[in-house]
């Protein structure tokens, strides 16, 4: 993915938020979502300062992959293939750019 145009810092993803991806069979649906959500999904929880703050961003995340209705408190609209690694949904808020880097 080509990040050269993006206006905005990308946030390396975090060992704890791959594993817990993965533990809940969530990573396509994760991958399935824009860049700018997947990065600000990131952001939003690597910036929190306290660790209960970070546990609850993290599950917020997961519980909004899983549902595939929500991003960041926000209606999402995915299309209904979403999780197959197909989907390009488009949240309510109209932002672009961002992206992800998984290290």
């Amino acid at each position: 993915m080509d990040m050269s145009s993006l206006k905005r810092a990308i946030y390396p993803m975090p060992e704890d938020v791959k594993s817990a991806l993965r533990e809940r069979g969530l990573v396509e649906r994760y991958e399935a979502r824009p860049p700018y959500q997947r990065n600000d999904y990131i952001g939003w929880i690597t910036r929190a300062k306290r660790r209960e703050t970070r546990q609850k961003r993290l599950a917020q995340m997961l519980e909004e992959l899983m549902s595939g209705t929500a991003y960041m408190g926000m209606k999402y609209h995915a299309e209904k293939n979403q999780g197959m690694g197909v989907a390009d949904g488009v949240a309510e808020s109209g932002e672009e750019g961002g992206g992800q880097v998984w290290t």
